[in-house]
């Protein structure tokens, strides 16, 4: 049973259980497994994807390579896939590589996917829109969490309010779009524009792109915050990961009804 999420492990298992495949005290052992394992230096969590439908993301920085790979090893060894690491360096990835790793490396995002269940259909439609082409690492990271969740993805990058028609002219895909996730640095101004244009959820996500009154992106943070345009929810500075997390949901959610 190799599935991307542990709720469908167990429906599996219990499946078997039922066509007599498996018996009722093998497959209690198999439930029986603890929902956590403490490495010493990180609780591996096994049963996030039963509580959530996805299972347990690994955020790399500050972790060493060593470390991750350890983490890597212990969630494959108990049949998961699909594990995304977030913040991972081009040298770590590289190393997990050399140990043997299934491992897919997206240097633009900073993000890795190990042993990725390409089997996932991609379904809906999230919209990512940046401001400018130096926003583009965060909507990589939002873009392939969302892909790699299962939801099919739309890019338009460099579409800022300093050139308002490139915004404008890419309204018919905003008016398709189940969720959109508006990013940008500078002023923050792009979500504002967009939630005012489209009646679908927006997640505005700031980055640190911008001169010195940006304070690393604290300026379009408080923009997107005090945002007049309803409909607008904000995550942290840079955050793409979490925008692209929650706008899978969402788009999922109306994938459900």
């Amino acid at each position: 049973m190799n599935k991307a999420n542990r709720k469908e492990q167990i429906l599996e298992l219990l499946k078997r259980v039922k066509d007599g495949k498996v018996s009722p005290n093998d497959a209690l052992l198999h439930l029986q497994i603890a929902p956590f394992e403490d490495l010493g230096y990180a609780n591996v969590d096994y049963h996030r994807g039963l509580r959530q439908g996805t299972g347990e993301v690994i955020y790399g920085q500050n972790k060493t390579s060593e470390q991750i790979k350890n983490i890597i090893s212990n969630m494959l060894d108990k049949g998961l896939n699909n594990i995304m690491i977030t913040r991972i360096s081009r040298q770590t990835a590289d190393f997990l590589i050399e140990q043997k790793i299934d491992l897919e490396y997206h240097s633009t995002a900073r993000l890795a996917i190990a042993k990725r269940d390409n089997e996932i259909q991609q379904v809906g439609s999230v919209v990512i829109a940046s401001g400018g082409t130096s926003d583009i690492p965060v909507c990589e990271e939002a873009a392939i969490t969302a892909e790699v969740l299962g939801s099919r993805v739309v890019r338009l990058y460099d579409v800022g309010v300093a050139g308002l028609l490139r915004l404008l002219s890419q309204q018919n895909i905003f008016a398709k779009a189940r969720v959109i996730i508006a990013i940008a640095g500078m002023e923050g101004a792009l979500a504002s524009v967009i939630g005012g244009l489209v009646s679908c959820p927006v997640i505005a996500v700031p980055t640190s792109v911008g001169y010195g009154s940006n304070f690393n992106g604290l300026s379009a943070l408080l923009a997107m915050l005090n945002s007049c345009a309803n409909g607008i929810s904000v995550v942290n500075i840079d955050n793409g990961f979490g925008a692209g997390y929650i706008a899978n949901r969402i788009n999922k959610m109306e994938s459900i009804q």
